[in-house]
């Protein structure tokens, strides 16, 4: 692969830490802002803003494309952070297995007692993209 018309794979794959969540809070938290913001000036001109919408070659259940570069060994059955920038605003991360199939999870607390981080979720995130 040419490097200058692809994505390195040191760039692509970042782990999913509590630093990564709680930059993804605060981007929900300045999204807000915005959209009040252009809500109260856009009130009387009725003008709609453009939408983002999620990359088709990103779906959940798909094969990561090969543009993306071949994922490190420590990182398969790993929690990544998003590269779709449609989940740049969204809670969730996504986990990659050995197939390269893609896994999309929420970061918020599941059974509202295991967050992200828990070692029992882990384990069951595991468990669920093993091949």
């Amino acid at each position: 692969m040419d490097p200058l018309f692809w994505p390195s794979e040191t760039n692509s794959f970042r782990r999913f830490t509590p630093e990564s969540l709680a930059a993804i809070e605060e981007r929900i938290a300045n999204k807000k802002k915005e959209q009040v913001k252009v809500k109260e000036k856009n009130k009387d001109q009725g003008v709609e803003e453009d939408k983002l919408t999620p990359q088709l070659d990103l779906k959940i259940c798909k094969k990561l494309p090969s543009l993306y570069g071949d994922i490190p060994a420590d990182l398969v059955g790993e929690p990544l952070e998003d590269f779709d920038p449609y989940y740049s605003d969204h809670k969730t991360f996504m986990v990659i297995n050995k197939r390269r199939t893609i896994f999309r999870f929420t970061a918020a607390p599941a059974l509202f007692i295991f967050g992200p981080f828990n070692p029992v979720r882990k384990a069951a995130i595991k468990i669920l993209v093993h091949s």
